[in-house]
């Protein structure tokens, strides 16, 4: 299921649903349009927690899930720490592959 999830998020990073780096996505989060966001397991905890205070307070799906390498990796960059999904539809099928659904 990992390698499933990690295909859709490059999908949706190459249709352009999808945005990384820290800066960016509390940007896409301030502006609403945040689906869901992934964090790397393995980044620091005051950024974890940024996110996750941020993502509750709008209500927006936050995962803890992968590391930086494999999200970097995923989507075509270096180390990111935090994915944003901008829309809806990829926010959905890439939930169900993290939970390990058949989407």
């Amino acid at each position: 299921m990992k390698s499933k999830a990690y295909a859709r998020i490059g999908l949706a990073m190459k249709a352009g649903k999808l945005v990384s780096g820290e800066d960016t996505c509390m940007k896409a989060i301030k502006k609403g349009k945040g689906k869901l966001v992934i964090i790397a397991s393995d980044s620091t905890s005051n950024t974890c927690k940024r996110f996750n205070n941020m993502c509750k307070h709008r209500n927006i799906p936050c995962i803890e899930w992968g590391t930086k390498e494999e999200l970097g990796k995923s989507i075509g960059k270096h180390y990111r720490a935090v994915v944003c999904v901008i829309d809806e539809s990829f926010a959905q099928v890439i939930m169900e592959k993290l939970s390990g659904g058949e989407a």
